[in-house]
């Protein structure tokens, strides 16, 4: 880690939460840390419950600058909600990689295969019980916003995925959020693929979300004002502020297909790993082919999100959208 590096990123990117703890202790907020990189600020009272999860993906270091100067720069009393705050795969920020074994954003299901022995399979455990005991005493309002940036450039910089499980008025609200924080497209998502926001969305009734921000960037070297309306957004829902009106609404897509990599011999044919997500084909365009099987696009044009075609078995290797009506 470099030595430059402001200590309230520094802290958070290695999930020391001490001086966050002190602080709010004395401001009379009951703070547990149910495991390392795992803090929970509660107060009593009817209080909305916010989850922010940063560096699910160890090389996704923007959120985590982000967040650290937010709750570096926030006075306890001015906290509103019950917050968690989750650093997801500790161990990769810290080796500048994905991840160690595995991607953690796939661990978030019953079955996880030849993946059952993966570190990040042993993580996703110990961040399900700590979401499931911060919801557990939760109230209606339940939000959580799972922070990252892509790997591949996009025409679309600001995106998110919502599931489509959401009730239909925290649905709203949600995209109503990422609008103001500056979110140019919201994917409704039908099916999970494992993630860890579309978790917390179908076992806690939580408007759960996976929000792309920008491109990958260098712990301590990213453009934070790539960032500046997520943070404003960030902050104004932290503190209770009143929702602006008026704002920009994201344009929404809805999931066409999922391209899953059924064998070893799945073959990306239209896309590969480098084409910008929402990259545009045209009906009858071969996506992909695995063995008998051919994945072709069958509405008038399908647009591409995640192609990637060097993901294990089993796994999603694409998701082709389209514009909602």
């Amino acid at each position: 880690m470099a030595p430059a590096l402001p200590a309230a990123v520094a802290a958070l990117a290695r999930a020391d939460f001490s001086a966050l703890v002190a602080r709010y202790r004395a401001a009379g907020f009951v703070c547990d840390e149910p495991a390392r990189g795992i803090l929970s600020l509660k107060q009593s009272g009817a209080r909305a419950s916010v989850l922010v999860s940063v560096g699910v993906h160890g090389d996704e270091t923007g959120p985590i600058e982000m967040l650290a100067w937010l709750l570096d720069g926030l006075a306890p009393q001015a906290l509103a909600v019950n917050l968690m705050v989750c650093v997801g795969n500790i161990e990769a920020i810290a080796a500048g990689k994905r991840f160690i074994d595995a991607d953690l954003n796939r661990m978030f299901r019953a079955e996880r295969g030849d993946l059952a022995t993966a570190a990040e399979a042993a993580r996703a455990d110990v961040m399900i019980a700590a979401t499931r005991a911060f919801f557990a005493d939760a109230g209606p309002q339940r939000l959580h916003l799972d922070l990252h940036t892509a790997i591949r450039p996009s025409r679309y910089p600001m995106f998110a995925i919502v599931p489509e499980l959401i009730e239909d008025g925290a649905r709203a609200r949600l995209i109503d959020w990422l609008g103001e924080a500056g979110i140019e497209a919201v994917i409704m998502n039908p099916k999970s693929a494992g993630t860890y926001s579309y978790y917390s969305a179908e076992h806690h009734a939580a408007a759960g979300t996976t929000v792309e921000l920008g491109r990958v960037g260098t712990l301590g070297q990213n453009d934070l004002s790539q960032f500046a309306a997520t943070s404003a957004a960030l902050q104004r829902l932290l503190t209770g502020g009143p929702a602006p009106a008026g704002g920009a609404r994201p344009q929404l897509f809805l999931t066409a297909q999922s391209i899953i990599k059924l064998s070893d011999g799945f073959q990306m044919q239209a896309f590969d790993r480098q084409t910008q997500n929402f990259t545009p084909a045209p009906r009858g365009t071969v996506i992909a082919t695995d063995g008998d099987t051919v994945y072709r696009v069958e509405h008038e044009q399908e647009y591409v999100v995640f192609p990637n075609p060097d993901v294990r078995v089993g796994l999603r290797a694409g998701l082709m959208v389209v514009r909602a009506p």
